[in-house]
C-alpha cells in the first residue's frame, strides 16, 4: 500500500538514476506508461506515485479499459447463524502472536533473503492452519522470474461448481522506502495486518469446515502475494496466469492494512470505490452492515493502489476494504516505525468478520453473469 497522495511528476525527477541500465516498464494510468530503472521506481514510490510494473506483461500497454466480468451477488444475507458460529472463535491473542512472529523478520522485502525466509515461515504457518482439512485443501507456491520471494495460494476446492473461484487476497512483503535492501521494514500494518487477518479467517473457517463438513460449492482461495511494493508484481503474475488459463474468478476481496485506528471514538473501515467493481463492492457493504460492529466510510485510493487492481486489470471483479478512510490510514508505513504496538487487534478482528462473512455467503451462491439473468 502507498499512503501518500498521488503527486504529479515530470521527467526532471528521473535523471538522478540515469546510470542504471536495466529498465522496467511501469503504468501510471490506463494511458500512461514509462520506462524507468529500479532506482527511479523507488523515487516515484517515495513521492506516493502508484503504478503497475508491467515489464513482463507487454500486452497490458493497451489504452483500453479492461472489461471486468459483472456477476450478480446476494441481495439478502441468509447465513447469519453460520457466520456467528465461526466468528465467535476469533482469537485476538493468536493474531497477535502470528503478527509478532511475522514482523520479527528484519524485512520482508521481496528481493531479499529475509523476504524469502518470511515467505517460507508463512507457508509453514498456513499448512499448520489448514492441517485439519487433510486432502480437501491444497497449497501452491507461485515462483516469480525476477525475485526470490514466492506467492502462496491456499485452495479449498468447491464440491459442485469448483470452476467458480472466490479469492481473498493480501500481500506479504514489506518495504523501507529509504533503503529497501539495507534498513529494517517490520511492516506490521503494511501488510502484516492484512496477512494475519486472512490467516485468522482461514484458521477459523477451516475449523468450521472440519467440524461440520459444510463444504463450499464454489472454490475458496486465500492468496498471499509477493512483491506488491514493487508495483503489484506478484498479484499481476498470479492473475495473469489465471486469465491465461481462462479461470473464472467471480470475486476477489483484498485485505491491505487492517490494524490502525486513527480515532477510537469514530472507528470505521474504509470501502474503496475507485478502481473496484461496483456490484461486488455493494455486496461487501451489505456484509459490513450485517456482520461487523463498526460502520464503513466510502473512500478512494487511486490507480494501482493494491492487489485488487491486478484482479480487475485481468478482468476479474474485485473489492478492497482498508482500515479507515484512506486519508486517515497509518502514516508510519514503509518505515522502521510500522510496528506492532501501533495496531488495534479488535479492529483487525472486524476485518476477519468481513472475510468470514463474505466466504460463507458466497460459498454456495449460484453465480450468474448479469447479462444472463
Amino acid at each position: 500500500m502507498k499512503f501518500l497522495p498521488l503527486l504529479s511528476f515530470t521527467s526532471k525527477v528521473l535523471p538522478y538514476f540515469s546510470n542504471e541500465q536495466d529498465l522496467r516498464t511501469i503504468q501510471l494510468s490506463q494511458d500512461q506508461t514509462l520506462k524507468v530503472t529500479d532506482g527511479e521506481k523507488l523515487l516515484l514510490k517515495r513521492q506516493g506515485v502508484n503504478f503497475f510494473d508491467i515489464t513482463n506483461f507487454p500486452f497490458f500497454k493497451s489504452k483500453e479499459e479492461p472489461v471486468v466480468a459483472q456477476y450478480s451477488y446476494p441481495k439478502k444475507l441468509v447465513n447469519g447463524d453460520k457466520v456467528s458460529q465461526i466468528i465467535e472463535t476469533i482469537d485476538e491473542s493468536s493474531m497477535y502472536n502470528d503478527l509478532a512472529q511475522f514482523t520479527s523478520f528484519y524485512t520482508r522485502y521481496y528481493k531479499s533473503q529475509a523476504g524469502l525466509e518470511s515467505a517460507t515461515w508463512l507457508s509453514d504457518k498456513l499448512k499448520n492452519v489448514t492441517r485439519p482439512l487433510g486432502d480437501k485443501v491444497a497449497q501452491f507456491h507461485v515462483d516469480h522470474q525476477d525475485w526470490p520471494q514466492f506467492s502462496i495460494i491456499v485452495q479449498i476446492k468447491g464440491t459442485e461448481t469448483p470452476e467458480n473461484v472466490v479469492v481473498f487476497g493480501s500481500h506479504q512483503d514489506s518495504m523501507n522506502l529509504i533503503f529497501p535492501s539495507v534498513l529494517p521494514a517490520p511492516g506490521a500494518d503494511d501488510n502484516g495486518s492484512g496477512t494475519v487477518t486472512n490467516i485468522e479467517a482461514l484458521r477459523i473457517y477451516s475449523q468450521y469446515l472440519n467440524a461440520t463438513n459444510d463444504w463450499p460449492s464454489n472454490t475458496i482461495e486465500f492468496h498471499f502475494y509477493s512483491a506488491e511494493e514493487g508495483g503489484l508484481l506478484g498479484s499481476l503474475d498470479v492473475f495473469n496466469q489465471y486469465a491465461q488459463l481462462n479461470k473464472t474468478v467471480v470475486a476477489m476481496l483484498q485485505q491491505d492494512m487492517t490494524g490502525y485506528v486513527p480515532d477510537p471514538q469514530k472507528e470505521h473501515v474504509g470501502v474503496v470505490t475507485d478502481y473496484t467493481t461496483p456490484g461486488f463492492t455493494l455486496f461487501i457493504e451489505r456484509i459490513i452492515d450485517e456482520y461487523l460492529n463498526i460502520p464503513y466510510i466510502e473512500t478512494t485510493c487511486g490507480y494501482a493502489c493494491s492487489d485488487h487492481g491486478s484482479a480487475t486489470r485481468n478482468g476479474f471483479p474485485a473489492a478492497f476494504v482498508i482500515e479507515s478512510e484512506f486519508s486517515r490510514t497509518n502514516k508510519y508505513i514503509h518505515s522502521t516505525m510500522d510496528t506492532l504496538d501501533r495496531l488495534n487487534f479488535q479492529h483487525m478482528a472486524e476485518h476477519v468478520k468481513l472475510v468470514v462473512g463474505t466466504a460463507v455467503e458466497l460459498s454456495r451462491w449460484s453465480f450468474r453473469l448479469k447479462n444472463s439473468d
